[in-house]
Parts: C-alpha cells; structure tokens; sequence
C-alpha cells in the first residue's frame, strides 16, 4: 500500500474486524451483553461504532493507496474490478445461508451487506479521491450531510404524510428500501446497509481520507484531536435535531463515529509511530488481511449452522453448550467465551497468513 506503513492504521483496522468477528459470533443471541448489541434504533452502542470505523480506514487507505496513481483508465478498471469482488463476496455469503447447496431461492435473497457497502463505497470514494481536491472533497462530504438530512428530516413522502427519523415507513430511508429491494431486505421494514444511507456512508470514507491528509503532516496529533474534536462536538450537537443513528446512518452518527475514530487513531498513533512502543502486533497481522480473514470468519460462522449433529443440534451449537456452557457461568459471559474464542481462532489464523508472508487482496 505505501513504503513506511503507518503501525497505528493496520493495528486499528486487525482490531476493529477482530471486534467485528465478536460481535458477529456469539455462542447464542439469545444471552449477548448489551455493549455487544446494536442500538435498538436511536442510541449509539460500542457495536455501532465497529462499522463505520471501518468505512473510515478504507478511506484512510484510500489516501495512501492512490496519492500518487496516474487518474487513468488502468486505475479506474483496478477500483471496479476490487469494488466487484467485495459486492459478490458479500453476495455470496448472503445466498450462502439459508439457500446452500441448492441456491434456487432467490425470493428473499438480501441484496445488500456489509461487504457490498464496503464495495459501494470503496468504489465511489475512490473515484472522487481521484478527480477532487481535499478543499472539494470536505464540500461534498458537508454537502451530502446537510442534504441528507434536509430530504430525511423534511421532505413529504409520495403520499403526502410527513418524514420521520423513527423505525416507520414514512422514514424516507425505510421507504425508499421497501420500494426498491421489496423482500431483498435485512428486515422486513429495513436494511442497515440499504440503498439511501450508502450516501452518508461514502462521507464516513471521505472523512477516512482527509484523516489520511492530516497523517503526512508534521503536527499530526494535534490536527487529528483538533478534527476529532470539531467531529465530536458538532456531531453530539447535530443529535438535537438529527438523532444518532447506525440503521438509517444519520449525519449526526457520521460525524460523531468519525470524531471517536479519529480520537482513538491520534491516541494510538502517538504509542505507536511517535513513542514506537511495540504492543498490539497480533493486531496488525489481522489488519494486513483484514477482508480476507472478515471473510472466512462469516463463511465459517455459516458453515457451522448449515452442518447438523444428531437431530438437534448444529455444529455451532453442539460446540458451544459442550465446551461453554456450565452451571457456574452466566448465560451472557458462556455466550461471550465463545465469541472471545472465535476472535482467538481468527487472530492467530492471521498471525500464520504474515508469518507464510501471504497477503491477500481483495
């Protein structure tokens, strides 16, 4: 990606899909401590933070992947074609389970993911990257912002009925979802990763790669707490009049995910390339490979649903109330055993991938 690679980037992008994979893996949904849980609708949890961190060191990468790349022709093909692999991966894993081995049902099949944003977005991004200076780029990220939430927040939908920010269908974001995907959906009124919150999503990236801008300069912990400060507050003051919310990806939650992810970067950036204090390697390692690893993590988890031992239990299962489940633990702290134990798995896989020297691009 670039020569001098920047240690407290690839150990915030290994840690983030380690959280990823946690959060994703309980032993069982039904005991699952509420850090560990999405918010309901309005509300920010550490989960909903886990996302758009992600969103924002691709942008990050974006930065130091094409700052110096001719704008030609051979540059935009490699961004489609990387942007492809990530959509169909993610398509993938969606018709992987429930439709394998037969892949006949396609009535239902959810269109959208997390890895089909990350194409979306890594797609778009990259190609504004590309053709706007860093001055353009923060115009169309506060652009898309104060757009999304006028359409949102003020717009009357076909029918007359006034908008909401609330999980209804006169939320414009639900409606336009409904109309477009129909069935193809997440839940059966929404989609977290829909089609209309895929615009402030590409500013969380955007965001990403102004960050990136502010890492070649000499006083780069003080510009990143300053930015994550001025994210911070405005976007904490923005939820008075646009709630903090992952579902529908509000203005307000962009600026205040970026601001904490901003926050912990300067923080780690400063142990890390500054101090030089070797801690966190493991993480690294994971963020060399991270949507290779993020991959298999998810086909995996599926994997071990579909296989079937005995009449009543599936192979995840099976594993977890043998090995984890025991009268002196709590429902939620077995549940998280097992997450924590995934996360090891996956970890050490990406440990052995560095050692190998295998570096897989998607």
């Amino acid at each position: 990606m670039f020569k001098k690679r920047i240690e407290s980037v690839d150990f915030l992008r290994g840690l983030t899909v380690a959280l990823m994979i946690l959060v994703n893996t309980p032993g069982t949904w039904s005991a699952v401590y509420s850090p560990l849980l999405h918010a309901t609708w309005h509300g920010l949890t550490p989960t909903d933070l886990i996302f758009p961190f992600f969103l924002f060191i691709v942008g990050i990468s974006i930065y130091f992947a094409y700052k110096r790349s001719e704008n030609s022709k051979t540059t935009y093909k490699k961004i489609a074609i990387r942007s492809l692999k990530l959509f169909g991966l993610g398509l993938f894993l969606n018709l992987f389970l429930p439709y394998f081995p037969f892949f006949n049902d396609f009535e239902t099949l959810r269109f959208f993911g997390v890895l089909q944003r990350i194409g979306i977005v890594f797609f778009i991004s990259a190609i504004l990257y590309l053709n706007f200076n860093w001055k353009y780029l923060f115009g169309i990220a506060l652009l898309i912002l104060v757009s999304y939430w006028l359409f949102l927040g003020f717009v009357p939908l076909p029918n007359g009925t006034s908008p909401s920010f609330d999980r209804v269908p006169n939320n414009w974001a639900n409606y336009i979802d409904l109309t477009i995907l129909g069935k193809h959906m997440w839940q059966v009124d929404y989609d977290p990763e829909g089609v209309l919150s895929t615009l402030p999503a590409i500013v969380t990236c955007i965001y990403g790669i102004l960050i990136g801008k502010l890492l070649d300069n000499r006083n780069v912990i003080k510009y990143l707490t300053l930015a994550a400060v001025t994210f911070l507050v405005s976007g904490y003051i923005f939820n008075i009049w646009f709630p903090i919310n992952k579902a529908i990806w509000s203005s307000s939650f962009v600026l205040v995910t970026s601001g904490w992810a901003t926050l912990i970067l300067a923080f780690i950036y400063y142990l890390k390339d500054i101090k030089g204090l070797k801690f966190g390697n493991i993480f690294k390692y994971v963020g060399m490979n991270a949507i290779t690893i993020y991959f298999l993590s998810s086909f995996i988890s599926k994997t071990m649903y579909l296989i079937k031992i005995g009449g009543q239990h599936t192979l995840h299962s099976f594993l977890y109330e043998t090995i984890f489940v025991h009268s002196f633990l709590s429902a939620n702290f077995s549940s998280l055993l097992y997450g924590l134990t995934a996360v090891f798995f996956y970890v050490g896989f990406g440990y052995i991938m560095f050692k190998k020297k295998i570096f897989i691009k998607v």
